[in-house]
């Protein structure tokens, strides 16, 4: 049993409820990985009650395990980018990422990414996390991304995601009027080419489902919602795409008109999930940006 008030971001703190094995509950209740395990155990990072205990050890109910998180500090080029932080607890941040701003630093891209802003938020506030992403965005997409504080809480997060229990909404606007006011894309998505980065619909493919509602029709666009059931790479574009109906903006699926938008019309704008460790019921939106809110004054 979690209790939200003894936790911190370099311990994770758990009362049993039960009669077990230090083992069964560090795998079944608290979702560590049999990997966390052996370095627990060879750092003998697991305290019960406020000792050492091997991970064979009997546990009663009541009794406090305390596992200690020591994790290096990101080692990304700290940089002040004046992020949209909107949430920040023992286990992650939630950040409303801008449009053109990459994710992770990559070659081309090796400053002014989120992981450079979220390095500087965390030495300002002298944590000593490591930066994991749960969920990344296209460069030319906005809003939320989860970044992880710890191995723990990427584990459950990622596992919560590959299991469909993180709800992911977004707002996006394509071309052309969507006749059906709700639908779903049911299509298989495939890389043809190892070195291409487009993806097409074909059976070879993983199964790829999207949900989408009209939220309003426009001049020849459309507004939608649209919700993943899963979450493959350049998922929503393709879609759109396949049905005749590519995001404005999207320069390799969609539709491009540098005069009504200079990226694609796309928006992470909704996520629920449970907390890793308190399994508290965490629910997110990021108002649409500027750009997008121009886009539809100008189609309507």
């Amino acid at each position: 049993m979690f209790k939200k008030e003894e936790q911190r971001y370099d311990t994770i703190s758990y009362t049993s409820n039960e009669n077990s094995t230090l083992k069964e509950i560090l795998l079944d209740k608290l979702n560590f990985s049999v990997r966390s395990l052996s370095k627990m155990k060879r750092e003998q990072s697991v305290l019960v009650n406020g000792k050492f205990k091997k991970l064979s050890s009997k546990i009663e109910k009541g009794d406090l395990i305390e596992v200690k998180i020591d994790e290096d500090r990101a080692n990304f080029i700290p940089q002040d980018l004046n992020l949209d932080i909107i949430y920040d607890d023992f286990d992650l941040i939630m950040v409303n990422k801008p449009p053109f701003m990459v994710v992770h630093p990559t070659k081309s891209h090796n400053e002014n990414t989120i992981a450079n802003g979220v390095t500087d938020y965390i030495i300002k506030k002298d944590e000593k996390v490591k930066i994991r992403f749960v969920n990344r965005l296209d460069m030319n997409t906005s809003g939320l991304v989860i970044i992880a504080k710890n191995a723990y809480a990427h584990h459950t997060l990622s596992m919560d995601m590959g299991e469909d229990k993180v709800e992911k909404k977004y707002i996006t606007i394509v071309k052309g009027l969507v006749e059906k006011d709700f639908g779903t894309i049911n299509e298989p998505i495939y890389r043809q080419e190892e070195d291409s980065i487009k993806r097409v619909v074909d059976e070879r493919g993983q199964q790829s489902i999207t949900h989408y509602k009209v939220i309003e029709r426009l001049n020849d666009a459309t507004v939608l919602e649209v919700k993943l059931e899963t979450g493959r790479t350049h998922q929503i574009r393709v879609h759109m795409s396949h049905i005749g109906h590519g995001i404005i903006g999207d320069e390799l699926y969609g539709y491009v008109n540098e005069d009504l938008i200079n990226r694609q019309a796309l928006h992470a704008y909704s996520l629920e999930f449970e907390q890793p460790r308190t399994k508290e019921k965490l629910k997110f939106e990021a108002e649409i940006p500027k750009d997008m809110k121009d886009l539809i004054e100008k189609l309507r």
